[in-house]
């Protein structure tokens, strides 16, 4: 089907407004919004100033709402526009970037540069979730240059707390309800299945966080005077933690997996027709075997079964040289990817019952929660669904798929549950844009696309 003139002269300005869109997510990716370290709280504000100008300048009406953690963002435009009310998503805020020498540049210090596959854009957050976000707003920015209007109701709303639980979200959606409601929310978060073929994510994995310490002695002690007398907090956690998985991959946890559903066959045939090549996917990252559950697929591994992960192990001493001592305290940071109807909040304390059980004389044990939310399945009925596929099918020219995933964006979830409407998830990210990690990256070419299929998106869901 061709083209409209509109929406071709819209994917045009898209394309020639490049340099100048890759220049905003720059000066954006410039701010240190880590929401996890409270010393850059007003790096964080910045950034959600840094939006509000942004979208106050394409004719939104935007603020800022102040939280007991990081400020939430929330503009409203074309309310006087016919056709649906779509409610955007994304965060503002980035991970930590430790460890510093790791990167090869600065991570705040983003640029464009020349990748092993083209041109990347470069700096902690481009993948997730600033070059992601901005994909929507310089869609917007196209569609309102060439059609001198907003395309409908629109409702954006970007939180600064993604990456740390986002412990300030519900109480927020709750008390701002009506703000809020929309006939349908987007979110731009997620990634390509493989290098180009485009994807709607259908479920999401809750996730649970977990940091715990064992408390032993009331002070690091001499290994060579106490060793053998005394305790070892890093001994009893290293044995509690190597006890959460059997010889299988199963996670030992009593009950763990009394929620957890089969997967339907019709799912499956699905997933195993895109033929996911899971040497590649290990091998990209220097690895090369499947450490899940032995009996399933890498991909129910990925998109259809729980988890439970180590993230951080540390105590006693961990400078240079080296030190002859008994740590006073052991450390763990464990995460669990969750799904079916798996309750976090039970999860939290049948973990916490475990390590208690198991700890010996003379120790004890204290937990801090990092977030807990359920998982999520998008129904795809609503139209807006294969209106969206469509659309993306014609960008990319690969047939896009509907795809589980493997990460956990808890938002997803807290659409239906607060506001009682679904949510449409698809994003541009690549396997090796090294979210989370050092050289974070976002190809120059997703983001052009990106901006490209919200166009064709915004294009189909108004017609």
């Amino acid at each position: 089907m061709p083209l409209s003139k509109m929406l071709s002269d819209c994917l045009l300005h898209v394309d020639n407004a490049l340099p100048q869109s890759v220049d905003r997510l720059l000066e954006l990716l410039r701010i240190p919004s880590i929401s996890t370290d409270a010393q850059y709280a007003p790096d964080c504000e910045k950034a959600a100033l840094w939006l509000v100008r942004t979208l106050s300048n394409l004719g939104f009406e935007a603020e800022i709402y102040p939280t007991p953690g990081h400020p939430m963002v929330v503009a409203k435009g074309g309310q006087d526009q016919e056709g649906p009310h779509l409610l955007f998503y994304g965060h503002y805020d980035v991970q930590p970037v430790d460890p510093l020498y790791l990167w090869d540049r600065p991570p705040f210090e983003p640029q464009l540069c020349d990748g092993p596959k083209g041109p990347i854009i470069f700096g902690r957050g481009a993948s997730d979730d600033k070059g992601q976000l901005m994909t929507f707003i310089e869609a917007l920015r196209a569609w309102i240059a060439v059609h001198g209007s907003m395309p409908c109701k629109l409702t954006l709303f970007f939180e600064g707390e993604e990456e740390s639980g986002s412990p300030s979200l519900i109480p927020f959606m709750e008390k701002n309800a009506e703000l809020l409601k929309a006939d349908l929310a987007l979110i731009c978060d997620t990634g390509l299945f493989g290098e180009n073929t485009p994807s709607i994510v259908t479920t999401l994995r809750g996730l649970l966080g977990e940091e715990v310490t064992i408390h032993a002695a009331d002070k690091d002690l001499h290994s060579g005077m106490f060793g053998g007398a005394a305790i070892n907090p890093l001994r009893v956690l290293s044995r509690i933690i190597a006890g959460l998985h059997d010889d299988t991959g199963r996670i030992t946890l009593p009950g763990f997996y009394d929620d957890v559903p089969e997967l339907p066959d019709a799912i499956r045939a699905q997933w195993q027709s895109l033929a996911f090549d899971h040497a590649s996917f290990l091998g990209d990252v220097g690895l090369s075997v499947p450490a899940g559950e032995q009996d399933r697929t890498p991909l129910e591994m990925l998109w259809s079964r729980p988890t439970c992960e180590v993230n951080g192990l540390w105590g006693g001493y961990i400078g240079d040289g080296f030190k002859t001592v008994l740590p006073a305290k052991a450390h763990a940071k464990i995460s669990f990817r969750l799904v079916g109807n798996q309750n976090p909040h039970k999860l939290r304390q049948t973990f916490r019952d475990y390590v208690t059980a198991q700890l010996p004389s003379d120790c004890t044990a204290t937990f801090k929660p990092h977030g807990a939310g359920p998982a999520s399945d998008m129904h795809i009925s609503d139209p807006a669904f294969d209106k969206a596929r469509q659309a993306l099918s014609a960008e990319w020219g690969v047939t896009a798929t509907f795809v589980g995933c493997g990460g956990s964006i808890p938002i997803a979830g807290y659409f239906k549950t607060y506001l009682d409407m679904d949510a449409l998830l698809t994003g541009f990210a690549r396997d090796d844009d090294q979210i989370h990690s050092p050289n974070e990256k976002y190809d120059l070419s997703a983001y052009r696309k990106g901006i490209r299929s919200w166009v064709r998106i915004l294009d189909a869901l108004t017609k």
